[in-house]
């Protein structure tokens, strides 16, 4: 646990609201940084995803400890579901940002936000933050397998030719039925089938 304090500058002994400070002040830097250009920009990306997963271990590990002093119940993200169900993701996302402990299935529902908003890298991210806190919870697992399809078919698609640039715009290729082409739909329906199954996993 060491080793999450030293990334955001602090010790074990550091209070709820020091490491709060110290973690949207990184968070800020960082999300500003990742966007220059070269290395600068990739490591102020690598550094972001320590921060997050640094923070919601110290965070997950304080609550635990502070649920076995006093009894009480870990944080209810029923609400957040619903919301997710209805279609309403900025409610969602607004509940979200009022949690404060960052806990493994915090980062699934994040993630499942994200991918609703088509965010795909943004909520892979979250997927893996979620894996590495709970490496043994088959849903995040499933879940992770599932993305990963998506990304690996739409990578496969742009490299395919499918999609052509015409006078600088974009536009997709209308394919014949039969051959590759019906291989590929297939791929796709499929492909979807197992997506949908994502969003509603958290729900179930």
């Amino acid at each position: 646990m060491q080793e999450y304090y030293k990334i955001l500058g602090l010790s074990e002994s550091a209070t709820d609201e020091e490491i709060e400070a110290a973690y949207k002040k990184l968070k800020e830097k960082y999300s500003r940084e990742r966007f220059y250009e070269g290395e600068i920009g990739n490591e102020a990306a690598r550094n972001l995803t320590k921060l997050e997963t640094a923070y919601a271990e110290i965070t997950t590990d304080r609550r635990l400890h502070k649920n076995e002093s006093d009894g009480r119940s870990t944080e209810d993200f029923s609400d957040i579901e619903r919301a997710i169900k209805r279609g309403n993701l900025s409610e969602a996302q607004a509940k979200l940002d009022d949690v404060s402990d960052r806990t493994a299935e915090w980062h699934y529902l994040q993630s499942v936000v994200f991918y609703k908003k088509n965010w795909i890298n943004e909520s892979k991210k979250q997927l893996e933050i979620a894996m590495n806190m709970e490496p043994h919870n088959d849903k995040y697992a499933d879940s992770y397998t599932k993305l990963k399809q998506k990304i690996e078919f739409n990578e496969k698609q742009f490299h395919s030719g499918n999609a052509q640039y015409d006078n600088g715009a974009h536009r997709t290729t209308e394919r014949q039925m039969g051959g590759s082409g019906a291989n590929d739909c297939l791929s796709f329906c499929a492909t979807w089938c197992c997506l949908d199954m994502l969003c509603s996993i958290c729900c179930r």
